[in-house]
């Protein structure tokens, strides 16, 4: 790896990397999650959770492409097979055909919660170990993001 061209030390950023590449295929896997949600959304809640679900997999997208953009700033290649992406996240693919609204909703909760877990790790050590304040405060974005997103599904929920 050669971080060194944005001032990184190469050895303090090889575990980050990896960490941002895992959050990435988590992201993806997440993705595929929300567009299934979108397509398969049915009964009284269509006309709100199609919106949402769109507007939601088009905030993925954005962050999953700054994600492996970020891995390739940081000096190595970003995961870019599904395979790759199946094997190492902890988000796991569902089947949505035929699934409740408000059980499609809890799936992405559930995403969430495993996204902010992955996130507040990288964010310690982007900003303790690998003094990578870059890739901190661009994490701590999405974060923001998820945490705001998760507190307005479990509303529509009626979950607190």
């Amino acid at each position: 790896m050669a971080t060194n061209k944005i001032g990184l030390n190469d050895k303090k950023v090889v575990a980050l990397v990896d960490q941002l590449n895992d959050l990435l295929a988590n992201y993806q896997v997440h993705y595929q999650k929300l567009r299934g949600c979108h397509w398969n959304v049915r009964g009284n809640d269509f006309f709100t959770l199609h919106v949402k679900f769109e507007e939601l997999y088009n905030n993925a997208q954005l962050t999953i492409d700054e994600l492996a953009e970020r891995v390739l700033t940081l000096g190595k290649s970003p995961y870019s097979t599904f395979k790759s992406y199946t094997e190492v996240a902890k988000i796991k693919e569902i089947e949505t055909e035929g699934m409740a609204p408000a059980k499609m909703v809890d799936a992405i909760l559930e995403d969430y919660k495993t996204l902010i877990d992955l996130e507040r790790e990288i964010i310690e050590n982007a900003s303790e170990n690998a003094n990578d304040e870059g890739t901190a405060d661009m994490i701590t974005g999405f974060m923001k993001f998820q945490e705001k997103t998760s507190w307005m599904l479990r509303a529509y929920n009626g979950n607190k």
